[in-house]
């Protein structure tokens, strides 16, 4: 896969998950208290710019030592317990 088509693929695929997130959530009561945006905007897109470098680094170190089912597998493991201590208030 070419550069600009891994590119395409993640900005999609990234700024679909992100839309209504919590996040993005957090992002809009923090603007709506009447606080900097730009200071807003920044912290956020940094965050999200080294959360996201941790992602591809992490990823990169496990992919050498899992084989990718195992790794999608506990992805999807992690985002159904987040789910559940989202829902139960524990986070």
């Amino acid at each position: 896969m070419s550069f600009w088509q891994t590119f395409i693929t993640t900005f999609s695929l990234i700024f679909l998950a992100e839309l209504g997130d919590k996040t993005q959530l957090s992002v809009l009561l923090l603007a709506a208290q009447d606080r900097p945006i730009w200071g807003i905007f920044l912290g956020s897109a940094v965050a999200l710019i080294l959360t996201s470098l941790l992602g591809v680094f992490l990823g990169a170190v496990l992919s050498r030592y899992l084989p990718p089912q195992y790794i999608q597998k506990g992805a999807g493991a992690a985002f159904i317990i987040i789910g559940f201590l989202l829902l139960a208030g524990k986070m």
